[in-house]
């Protein structure tokens, strides 16, 4: 029974990952964005996948989606062939190495943390690769099946929450948890909490002395790395010397009448 159960979580998370709907591509990978990632880099993606869709809902974010970059040196040391140098969590194939080249079309933003040692860095990649193997537990099918149901109305504070129905494992249900507990086992912040409730945002960056609590990693969704204040937004094509005053325009275009 438990096999039966098995295999049929594993073609509904098949089902779940494959596109709903076209997604306006954002064109083919531009070579020169590998060269600016570095090891510890989160990369957030916005996929078009059934199981995409409901996560963009529930977190009102593009971002579906959460890799972390572990470089091409440590992802061999973790058996990788074919330029694979990230590591997430997959629905249908759980905890993998995978290649820029499976993001190519989608919507990216690179989150890098700042001030990391090396060491530290080092301890964050180790984290995620001893995971490498994990599945998600696809025998628990109620965790899976509620997904193919119309979006219901969910409460906007409910939300976060509805993630983690089902088995209580939130592992189950959202990629971000691995690379949350992964900054967290080494102590960096993401989104915590002051335990002075009237700290403000200023307070978290310049008071060394707030006494912080880490938030549960199952609370963690791909756009908490984006909202993060200790995550530094990386943009590739600014950084290779962006000129607007060397592009150039077609002649305008008359706007469509209404």
């Amino acid at each position: 029974m438990k096999n039966v159960l098995q295999k049929m979580g594993y073609m509904m998370s098949c089902w779940l990952s494959c596109p709903r709907h076209a997604q306006i591509s954002a064109g083919p990978l531009e070579d020169h964005i590998a060269t600016f990632l570095e090891p510890g880099d989160v990369l957030l993606v916005e996929g078009s996948s059934r199981f995409s869709v409901v996560i963009k809902y529930l977190t009102q974010s593009s971002w579906s989606h959460a890799a972390l970059h572990v470089g091409r040196d440590n992802a061999r040391h973790f058996g990788a062939q074919h330029g694979e140098c990230f590591i997430e969590a997959d629905v249908a194939e759980g905890v993998r190495l995978v290649g820029l080249n499976e993001f190519n079309g989608c919507h990216l933003r690179i989150c890098r943390p700042v001030g990391l040692r090396a060491k530290e860095v080092e301890a964050l990649i180790q984290f995620v690769g001893s995971r490498l193997g994990h599945r998600y537990d696809l025998h628990n099918v109620i965790d899976l099946a509620r997904y193919f149901f119309p979006l219901p109305p969910v409460p906007q504070r409910w939300r976060k929450r509805f993630l983690t129905l089902g088995s209580g494992d939130p592992t189950r249900a959202i990629c971000s948890t691995l690379i949350a507990q992964a900054f967290q086992s080494i102590y960096y912040p993401i989104l915590p909490i002051a335990d002075d409730t009237t700290a403000t945002s200023a307070d978290f960056m310049a008071n060394s002395d707030l006494l912080l609590t880490q938030r549960h990693y199952s609370l963690f969704t791909p756009r908490d790395f984006d909202l993060s204040p200790y995550f530094e937004i990386v943009k590739p094509r600014l950084m290779g010397g962006f000129d607007a005053h060397q592009l150039h325009w077609r002649e305008p275009i008359d706007s469509p009448s209404l």
